[in-house]
């Protein structure tokens, strides 16, 4: 128990370390070392040590020289893969002002899933308080794709048009298609100004979430909620939306009401009606951004230092390539049963991912709900209303039209249009028409299993962690050492002859760093990293607790 006794050994630290990399609480990290040891007296430090080790040598680096070491780390990726990319942005004082990059990997994914992108900062963390800001796709699983993560000094217009202007230049100059972001107003103008031809909406989530506070002080609250909720999801037409929405006001007496007035001005960025003939990967769930929090709540706190993030970010990229690749595992070896007899549905289930055809398959489930009525016909071209029981009470019509000269089938609800996938309603006018093949239109490459995407074969910054040298050597001895230790342990008289030579190499090594002892050597890397020797860091911000999401 005396502080002199108190040692953490090489294997320790490194052990502690990684740990700490990956999340795993102090205590976690110093039960294992009891279990190991096989017992707390068989140690020589105590749980208040590790935790001492994390804050001093993990946590702590010097803000002196954090924002120094990210950008030495920035250049360092570059160095190893000059498809990494980085874009840093100083005051005339050298504080960062923005910060943005993206690997080698995240690049060559935007050629797939580059078609819709959301822009999320409502995750403000480090200790800076720095805006953080991460550009997300969505893969063929269904599945978040990071596309690039900044840090930005603020929100203003300016320096929302400057990272935008990076992530274009990143991407070598293609606009999204569409692009969604939380709603705010210098977003919405410099992306106006950077990006005129995207559709841009606005996270519906974000909206329906501040209907509590903004309306709370109205009597009977929670009624006028339901309905709003009602009106803005269940109004499939134009027209029966703006119908529907003044009667909500009207009724509630909330034609008055500010928050509610902008959010009309502003109803084509965000009412789904007027956005969904557009495809958005199912981006607009609350789900998807969510996600993204509890990934980042992972990885990062409020504490994290400008390199600790990176690099935190990094394990960010792992954990979602890791989730991809066992995907595409699960996708070669294994086969949803269909769920029905119906042909169509064995088209999918050939081409599809499994996460999108469980998608699929939902709908043909819920096709048992729907009763199709066709209501007129000329020329091969069908007029069909399918009615869908959604609960005991509540019956929903859908117009649904079927061309059979161009096998062409188009439905009210806008769910191929939006997500890509064909809904029940569509479905079931198939299956009235005995239609056995859907057209290859409804069957996207973009969530096929089948497609050979080239950047699934590119090297992501994360696959090599970048160590101080003694922690890198000392991590290569381990793994070395590991076969012969398992080779040795298997008798008394191998294990002898291999503490003989431990005994004799120690002896040498320790000679050989006698004579050496007073030299120093200078890495060839550290001359070529002094333009970023001026960086300052931003003045920390003292906070308590974890960072706010939303």
């Amino acid at each position: 128990m005396l502080k002199q006794h108190s040692e953490l050994s090489m294997s320790i630290r490194r052990t502690i370390e990684n740990n700490k990399e990956a999340g795993i609480r102090p205590s976690k990290t110093y039960q294992s070392f009891v279990a190991a040891a096989g017992g707390h007296r068989e140690l020589n430090f105590i749980e208040k040590d590790v935790r001492n080790y994390i804050t001093r040598e993990v946590r702590n680096v010097s803000e002196q020289e954090d924002a120094k070491e990210f950008g030495k780390y920035l250049l360092r990726m570059k160095e190893k893969n000059q498809n990494f990319f980085f874009e840093l942005e100083l005051e005339e004082d050298q504080l960062i002002k923005l910060a943005f990059w993206a690997d080698a990997r995240s690049r060559a994914a935007f050629e797939y899933f580059g078609d819709v992108i959301s822009f999320d900062t409502t995750y403000n963390t480090n200790r800076y308080n720095l805006v953080c800001g991460s550009f997300v796709g969505v893969n063929h699983h269904g599945q978040s794709t990071l596309l690039g993560c900044s840090l930005m000094k603020n929100e203003e217009i300016e320096s929302f048009k400057l990272l935008f202007q990076c992530w274009l230049c990143c991407m070598g100059g293609n606009a999204p298609k569409g692009f969604l972001t939380d709603q705010c107003a210098s977003m919405k103008r410099a992306l106006e100004a950077c990006m005129p031809t995207i559709i841009h909406r606005w996270f519906i989530w974000h909206i329906m979430k501040k209907i509590p506070s903004k309306l709370n002080g109205y009597k009977g609250h929670a009624e006028i909620e339901q309905e709003m909720s009602q009106v803005v999801w269940n109004s499939h037409s134009k027209d029966s939306f703006d119908r529907n929405w003044n009667d909500f006001l009207l009724n509630f007496g909330l034609v008055d009401n500010k928050w509610l007035s902008d959010l009309s001005e502003d109803h084509y960025i965000w009412v789904p009606i007027y956005l969904d003939h557009h495809f958005w990967a199912g981006m607009r769930s609350t789900q998807r951004s969510e996600s993204m929090h509890s990934f980042f709540n992972k990885f990062i706190t409020r504490n994290s230092s400008l390199i600790q993030f990176v690099k935190q970010y990094d394990n960010c990229l792992g954990s979602r390539e890791q989730a991809k690749r066992e995907s595409d595992a699960a996708d070669f070896h294994t086969v949803i049963p269909c769920a029905t007899k119906s042909s169509i549905e064995a088209q999918f289930q050939d081409v599809y991912t499994h996460q999108k055809f469980r998608v699929v398959q939902a709908q043909f489930r819920r096709k048992a709900n729907c009763i199709t009525r066709l209501t007129n016909s000329a020329l091969g071209y069908s007029v069909y209303e399918v009615g869908e029981q959604v609960s005991s009470l509540i019956f929903n019509k859908f117009v649904v039209t079927y061309d059979s000269v161009a096998t062409e089938v188009k439905c009210q609800c806008l769910l191929f249009e939006s997500r890509g996938i064909l809904c029940r309603h569509a479905l079931s006018v198939l299956s009235f028409e005995q239609v056995t093949q859907v057209s290859p239109r409804y069957i996207l490459e973009r969530w096929s299993k089948k497609v050979k995407r080239q950047h699934t074969h590119i090297k992501s910054s994360h696959n090599e962690p970048l160590l101080e040298p003694r922690s890198k050597r000392f991590d290569e001895l381990v793994f070395c050492s590991q076969n012969i230790c398992k080779f040795t342990s298997e008798l008394e008289e191998l294990t002898a002859i291999l503490h003989c030579a431990y005994d004799t190499i120690m002896v040498e090594m320790e000679e050989l760093k006698a004579k050496r002892k007073g030299t120093s050597s200078l890495s060839h890397k550290d001359a070529n990293l002094e333009s970023v020797n001026e960086f300052q860091s931003p003045p920390r911000i003292r906070t308590r607790g974890r960072p706010k999401i939303g």
